[in-house]
């Protein structure tokens, strides 16, 4: 088990090392976010005066869903890094290696997971310059951080999965751009749910993106319910787990096909 945790060390260290000698796409990451918070928040300002939002104000209620629909976006597209290293034949020359394969698998899922929650932090300090507020304090800020690496940990997997079985970069990109419209709007990132459709709502139960909303935005809150965002969390984590077990399959069935 050492053996396996410092591989994977050494592998996300070394996806790391790529991430730092490129800044500019950290901030290029960053700039949707940006959009969303300012754009967005001051565009729809008003539609707290419809209720059911838990705040007066807007951006407050906005803040946690850009750090999701963040960690969702950015970690859709871990597939694309796998690919790059297939098809540079970089993934093959590890295979030839005793490095655990799980290791070459979850050294990019912790990669992912390190920086959607350094972007989580970004966000959540841009918000606090734009005047939103935070009554949960630091602990309900930890937990919406947690809930947003935990969801990039699942697609961050399931897209790693697909890039071992596409082997295309336009079907990955196909795949994500249909899901991530559905999945952003079949949640509460910019609605609250007793203002949505009946029917949407009953979509949102069951879409992680919104589960991660909704423990972050209730721990976040003045007076949190606990049960909620353990419960929320506790599927995340399942979620999580599941993906990352699947994504090592797909990779040992890659293995047997070179």
């Amino acid at each position: 088990m050492s053996t396996a945790v410092s591989q994977t060390w050494y592998m996300t260290q070394r996806q790391l090392m790529v991430f730092a000698r490129q800044p500019a796409y950290a901030i290029i990451t960053l700039i949707q976010p940006v959009i969303w918070l300012f754009l967005f928040g001051n565009l729809f300002k008003k539609v707290v005066e419809l209720g059911g939002f838990g705040t007066t104000s807007y951006l407050d209620y906005l803040v946690p869903g850009v750090v999701v629909m963040s960690a969702l976006s950015s970690n859709m597209w871990a597939g694309m890094g796998t690919l790059d290293e297939i098809q540079r034949g970089t993934l093959n020359r590890f295979l030839t290696t005793a490095v655990s394969r799980a290791a070459l698998m979850n050294g990019n899922v912790v990669n992912n997971g390190l920086i959607t929650a350094l972007q989580s932090v970004i966000i959540v300090l841009l918000g606090l310059l734009g005047g939103a507020d935070y009554p949960g304090g630091i602990g309900g800020i930890a937990i919406l951080i947690v809930a947003s690496v935990l969801l990039g940990t699942i697609f961050g997997a399931l897209s790693n999965a697909l890039g071992m079985l596409v082997r295309e970069r336009e079907s990955i990109i196909g795949i994500n751009t249909f899901l991530l419209l559905p999945l952003t709007f079949l949640s509460s990132a910019f609605m609250a749910p007793s203002q949505m459709p009946g029917w949407m709502r009953h979509i949102a139960d069951f879409n992680p993106l919104n589960w991660a909303m909704v423990a972050g935005r209730s721990a976040m809150s003045e007076h949190p319910d606990w049960g909620v965002v353990l419960g929320r969390s506790g599927a995340l984590l399942a979620l999580a787990v599941a993906a990352v077990w699947l994504s090592i399959r797909t990779f040992r069935s890659y293995q047997r096909s070179v």
